[in-house]
């Protein structure tokens, strides 16, 4: 292997005609939202999992709006940065 010149290599853009990653679509909301897990402690929004999966079929073309706008802009809201881990330990 040849290492030298390595400083020479200039990364490029990548122009393509199409998005690197397809918009979801409402079926995949959907999907998403059957995958939740029940009687889990809610998140920082408070909203458990039981009602988002309940009212799904109604709210589902507002979260997929929520989704794309977020991918268009490339940013989140600095509220969904943030998190609290927790390790919870099992006795086997």
């Amino acid at each position: 292997m040849n290492i030298h010149g390595v400083n020479d290599v200039m990364p490029t853009e990548l122009h393509t005609s199409e998005p690197l990653v397809l918009e979801p679509r409402a079926f995949e909301v959907e999907l998403a939202s059957e995958k939740l897990k029940s009687h889990k402690s809610p998140g920082i929004d408070q909203i458990p999992n039981e009602l988002i999966k309940a009212v799904c079929r109604i709210i589902c073309s507002e979260i997929l709006k929520l989704i794309i706008s977020v991918c268009n802009k490339e940013k989140i809201a600095e509220e969904w940065k943030e998190s609290s881990i927790v390790p919870n330990y099992k006795n086997i």
